[in-house]
């Protein structure tokens, strides 16, 4: 691994053609968009900033082998107390994890899983069409991914499919709770990022005076920005309606999931006017679209095109192709989807779900008999979407890589 003093060079290296495509956040992040001199210092240093807790337990585990997974895996599930003779390192990382910070408010919360589950069938489109196809605009991380082999390929459906068990896991009643299942996962996960950063740095050529740290604080602070800020705006483009106090709720859960996972205080998205100013600035600084993008943004727009329908098929599998490049074209803008070179189509199906949604949200939605039925029938629609991915399966996330 190669490091430097001065930051890496992928920061700003692609200035205009970033410009281009994060032009669509640039009039919500006014009245002051770009960085200031010690914003754009914060954000090249973050770049050089790692989840240091995370990478201590790694450490223990690979190279002083006081630590095992198996304690690792019982400490999460049944408490650190249940393991026996826990070893030193095991006990203060747990012990981090439950001294839960002041801030933290379990009503917020809780308002912000039943807004989440309310938004239902709109939710995978988003995620999938929006945040995830809208990351790989930032090259940055992208080799971590291509080199697992992960959202590549078949591989891609199972990736999507484990990324929403966790995501439906964090919105659950009581999913965030010490031995709540999103608390368990975001865990895992953020450990899991830690023994993917180990192996990288350690153990490949990676370049960090290109690229900064295999897994670092810009890229995971920029990944919770487009499950919240990102999420928000998508979904209120496609007609939902949220009160400020449901919004605020959102953004609250979503700061302690980044805490849990390691994210530096500095860059949880508390303030959506802020948060959507730290995502533009993070997205205007990253590097633009590569060869890892295009091929992971191909292996998502394609994936309808390699579906099973049970009836109709080959219209059904062109119908979802189009609907699937339509949102993607809405959400991320022209300039988004041609620098991942993926086709551009006009938004006739985002029209759809905004009519439809202005309808729910914005009319039925006001009454309160009306909402309850919204939140159920979009719990309802979240449980069949994650049916609907695996062919029935609900599978758990990525093992962690030793």
């Amino acid at each position: 691994m190669t490091t430097t003093a001065t930051g890496p060079t992928r920061y700003m290296r692609d200035r205009a053609k970033s410009a281009r495509v994060t032009a669509p956040l640039r009039p919500f992040a006014w009245p002051a968009p770009d960085a200031t001199p010690s914003e754009a210092a914060q954000l090249r240093r973050a770049l050089l900033a790692r989840d240091e807790p995370s990478a201590a337990l790694v450490r223990a585990v690979r190279e002083d082998r006081t630590v095992t997974l198996a304690q690792f895996r019982q400490a999460l599930a049944e408490g650190v107390d249940a393991v026996p003779d826990a070893p030193a390192p095991l006990r203060e990382y747990f012990a981090l994890l439950e001294d839960t910070p002041a801030w933290v408010d379990r009503e917020k919360i809780a308002l912000g899983a039943r807004t989440l589950r309310r938004v239902g069938s709109d939710v995978g489109d988003v995620l999938a069409y929006g945040s995830l196809l809208g990351g790989y605009n930032n090259s940055g991380p992208l080799p971590v991914l291509t080199a697992s082999g992960r959202l590549t390929g078949e591989r891609t459906r199972r990736r999507i499919a484990e990324t929403g068990t966790w995501w439906n896991a964090c919105v659950a009643d009581g999913g965030l709770d010490r031995f709540g299942d999103g608390f368990t996962l975001s865990v895992h996960v953020r450990l899991m990022h830690a023994f993917v950063d180990y192996h990288h740095e350690h153990e490949t050529d990676w370049d960090s005076s290109e690229r900064g740290l295999p897994v670092n604080q810009f890229d995971q602070a920029g990944t919770l920005g487009l499950f919240s800020i990102t999420f928000l705006l998508h979904t209120r483009v496609l007609g939902m309606r949220y009160t400020r106090r449901e919004a605020d709720a959102v953004l609250h859960l979503w700061c302690y999931v980044g805490w849990l996972m390691g994210v530096d205080p500095r860059w949880l998205p508390f303030d959506e006017r802020a948060g959507l100013r730290m995502m533009y600035q993070i997205g205007a600084s990253s590097p633009a679209a590569d060869e890892h993008s295009y091929a992971l943004a191909r292996s998502l727009v394609d994936l309808p095109l390699h579906t099973r329908y049970p009836r109709f098929a080959r219209l059904r599998r062109r119908y979802e192709y189009e609907r699937g490049l339509s949102l993607a074209t809405t959400l991320l803008g022209p300039a988004g989807v041609r620098a991942l070179r993926v086709p551009v189509r006009p938004p006739w199906y985002p029209a759809g779900r905004i009519a439809v949604n202005i309808a729910k949200h914005h009319v039925v939605g006001r009454f309160p008999a009306g909402k309850r039925h919204l939140q159920r029938l979009g719990e309802r629609q979240l449980h069949r979407d994650r049916l609907r991915v695996l062919g029935g399966e609900i599978p758990d996330v990525a093992p962690i890589p030793h």
